[in-house]
């Protein structure tokens, strides 16, 4: 368990509404939510929480199990720092692995084990793959940020495996997900590079890494090492002026304590100690070099949270596309009718012969 920490609902909602629909949601469904939540840990009528299992309830109940397991990863947004907030996401497994009979795509839930520190770790996957795939078809690891997760992006998920006929293996980085027992920290990377490894036995193919928002820093690592054929990085953070003390200061919507959340915190940092952890992570000295696999760098020209000089300081890489979507929100998650598009037909080329 990590920590609570106030944040204003409405803000939230504000920022959020239009990723909420896009994924799936009901928009008045989410409309309905925004008029009643008017507390964000309050477990009873008016918390966020509660009101957003309640309408997993009642999909759930309907046979709706795949908006269940939508409506319970709005429920345990945007951290796990309470136990409602654990319950609502174990709901979220149960109900997603029930609509997985439905998919379009095979589903697979499996267990990873890596190795961390010395110290062995199970990392809970979801493999999606095409009814056509064969032992030659690309893998595309895949995962989220540190508040939208596996189970979260499944449309993002089935497009891919379809569109780029690639296999998915989404999983969540640490300090998030099924992974919050292991505090985020830069060699985590160490635990994507145990998940590559795994890819490479599911496939005589090329393997690929992508990765939204915080995953798109982990992805960058990635590319950036040339640890895999190609990298996809969807409004990753990557530069110290990103990650340090005047941006961190700036952030909106509740991300310095999701940020704190995610590093390990139990209990409030103080803006000193935030920043301490912040700073760790920039990859300044990893931009310097030319030894990076085929990348795509996208992120939308309106992002609150990344800055666009962490997309443009791609420009002029090597084997790398750089894509800034005008208007788009952070991931340009506002825009997904734009960027789908060009990330699976990146993938595709950069992944099959």
């Amino acid at each position: 368990m990590t920590y609570p920490f106030p944040v204003d609902p409405e803000n939230l909602f504000e920022e959020r509404t239009a990723q909420f629909v896009n994924l799936g949601l009901p928009s008045d469904e989410v409309a309905r939510l925004r008029a009643a939540i008017t507390n964000m840990w309050a477990d009873a009528p008016g918390g966020w929480t509660w009101e957003w299992s309640r309408l997993a309830e009642r999909y759930a109940a309907a046979g709706e199990h795949y908006l269940a397991s939508l409506a319970y990863g709005g429920a345990r947004f945007p951290c796990l720092a309470d136990p409602a907030k654990a319950a609502a996401m174990d709901r979220q497994v149960e109900q997603y692995t029930l609509a997985a009979q439905g998919f379009p795509v095979g589903f697979e839930r499996r267990t990873v084990t890596v190795r961390y520190r010395e110290a062995i770790v199970e990392v809970r996957v979801h493999v999606l793959s095409p009814a056509d795939a064969g032992a030659d078809t690309p893998v595309l690891i895949a995962s989220g940020g540190i508040d939208t997760w596996k189970m979260d992006l499944h449309p993002m998920w089935e497009a891919l495996a379809l569109g780029a006929k690639v296999r998915i293996v989404a999983f969540e980085h640490a300090g998030v997900g099924e992974l919050t027992h292991i505090p985020m920290a830069a060699d985590t990377q160490a635990i994507i590079g145990g998940l590559l490894h795994f890819a490479r036995t599911l496939t005589t193919g090329k393997v690929g890494h992508f990765g939204l928002s915080f995953g798109g820093y982990f992805s960058a690592q990635t590319g950036l090492r040339g640890d895999a054929d190609a990298a996809v990085v969807l409004g990753g953070p990557v530069t110290s002026a990103t990650f340090g003390p005047e941006h961190a200061k700036n952030l909106l919507y509740g991300m310095a304590d999701i940020f704190g959340n995610a590093v390990g915190f139990t209990t409030r940092p103080d803006m000193g100690a935030l920043i301490t952890a912040f700073e760790s992570f920039a990859l300044d000295e990893l931009l310097t070099t030319q030894d990076n696999c085929p990348m795509l760098v996208i992120n939308g020209d309106a992002d609150v949270h990344v800055p666009i000089a962490d997309t443009t300081v791609f420009n002029g890489r090597q084997n790398t596309q750089v894509e800034l979507i005008p208007g788009g929100s952070h991931c340009a998650l506002n825009k997904l009718d734009q960027i789908m598009p060009i990330m699976i037909n990146w993938i595709a080329n950069a992944l099959h012969p």
